[in-house]
């Protein structure tokens, strides 16, 4: 077979060189070039005649028939539904997250179900045949269908994987596969691109379902080029505090589904467990009630969860007091301190504040404004709030306080769970009221502080 052509562009401009170089010789921009396969027209013709399978024509968007796409049920209700209802044939879904947080364990735990019931091969680049064997082994498993191949090599893992027809595969991990065509080392920008684009193609000629495994960097981002999440049907986040023993994949990219979806598992001596009531896990509250402390109900996807906000407030003995958070936005704790001090007339300029969300869930939305506030204040006055108290709303710079999307669900969600009094936006009030509640709706933060101290 011929050598492949080794061109390098840039990834600033765009430009294509034959040798690389320090510098790129059209935009100027330094340390930019990097190592790609130059394919000819007839190359690309048959790489993309592949997808379609006929020459493409125009058609009305009416005239477009749409079929039912089957799902394939991985056995886990959680990551299901992260997944929009389980895993499309010939969708790619790239899964990412920090060392040790469970990726490979509940990749296996799914192949090994589906393997009883379908033909699904498991490929490793990163263990040895043995250690996969031993940790099915220690996770109870049973694995006896399931089919295993060490291999690093792309076109090898493509030709035996045609060879197999697996309706589904893991490619454990997308950083480890190199291709022959690029002479760089695995795990470079070039050889992840070139080696994901290839795997793509491969799901999407077969119809085969795959999930890719993908390293993450210091930061937390995935490693690799960008347009790595580009070329994947769905990007999920293995996300987990090193000692806890609760694990949340978040879908951030999803074709087949609604994004920000969120799936809560248990880590156990036999792999992870998923659980059903998110709720119950997040509310795990002392006996009595302390000050800075408050629930509030967030919105994950398609169903609201009950989270606690903690906060801390404490004098500061340095100029520039500090202002800590861990699940929230520490600028959007700012701006709230500046409204409490400007529309509440309680001044936090030489106060130390730190707020927590309980259990290391991220919350992303607007929701958390007044139970950010009402648990920073309840600190500053050592005042302990009821237990039974829910608070949810989005405060505005001119302090009104703002309603949120499905506000009657999230009350519903409280109400099941002893929930006996809640402070929320007037918009957020439903009409009827919901049963076993007090709502008190507000329109502004002076009202909603009246309301609860």
């Amino acid at each position: 077979m011929a050598k492949a052509k080794i061109t390098y562009t840039c990834t600033e401009c765009g430009a294509v060189a034959s040798k690389w170089g320090g510098q790129c010789g059209d935009c100027g921009a330094w340390n930019t070039l990097v190592e790609t396969v130059a394919e000819t027209a007839s190359e690309k013709s048959a790489r993309f005649a592949g997808y379609a399978g006929a020459q493409s024509q125009i058609q009305n968007l009416s005239a477009v028939r749409i079929a039912d796409t089957p799902r394939i049920a991985t056995g886990l209700s959680e990551l299901d539904r992260v997944l929009g209802g389980g895993m499309v044939p010939g969708s790619i879904v790239l899964i990412g997250g920090d060392p040790g947080i469970g990726k490979s364990t509940i990749l296996l735990q799914t192949l090994c179900h589906l393997a009883k019931h379908e033909k699904a091969l498991y490929i490793t680049g990163e263990e040895s045949l043995e250690q996969v064997s031993m940790r099915a082994q220690r996770l109870g498993l049973d694995g006896g269908s399931l089919r295993l191949l060490t291999e690093t090599n792309v076109e090898r893992i493509t030709r035996l994987a045609g060879e197999e027809k697996p309706k589904i595969m893991v490619v454990d991990s997308i950083q480890t596969i190199h291709t022959d065509m690029l002479q760089s080392a695995p795990g470079g920008v070039a050889q992840v691109r070139e080696s994901a684009a290839q795997l793509v193609r491969f799901a999407k000629q077969t119809g085969t379902a795959m999930f890719l495994v993908g390293h993450v960097t210091k930061e937390g981002a995935l490693a690799g080029p960008r347009v790595l999440e580009h070329m994947v049907d769905a990007v999920l986040y293995f996300e987990g505090e090193g000692d806890s023993r609760y694990r949340v994949i978040r879908a951030v990219k999803n074709r087949f589904g609604a994004v920000n979806e969120l799936g809560v598992f248990a880590m156990t001596e036999t792999g992870l467990k998923e659980v059903k009531n998110p709720s119950a896990i997040f509310l795990s509250r002392y006996g009595e009630s302390v000050p800075g402390s408050v629930v509030m109900a967030t919105w994950e996807g398609s169903r609201p969860i009950l989270v606690e906000v903690q906060a801390l407030v404490d004098s500061s003995h340095i100029g520039n007091p500090r202002r800590v958070t861990l699940g929230l936005d520490q600028n959007r704790l700012a701006m709230l301190l500046a409204v409490l001090h400007r529309h509440g007339g309680i001044p936090t300029y030489d106060q130390d504040v730190f707020v927590n969300v309980v259990g290391g869930v991220r919350v992303l939305e607007t929701s958390a404004d007044l139970a950010l506030v009402m648990a920073v204040l309840s600190s500053l006055k050592n005042r302990s709030l009821e237990q039974e108290l829910l608070v949810f709303g989005e405060i505005g710079l001119a302090g009104e306080i703002r309603p949120v999307p499905n506000g009657q669900e999230r009350l519903r969600e409280a109400a099941k769970h002893g929930f006996k009094r809640a402070v929320v936006a007037k918009g957020n009030a439903p009409k009827q009221g919901v049963e076993g509640m007090e709502i008190v709706p507000v329109q502004h933060l002076k009202e909603a502080l009246d309301a609860v101290f």
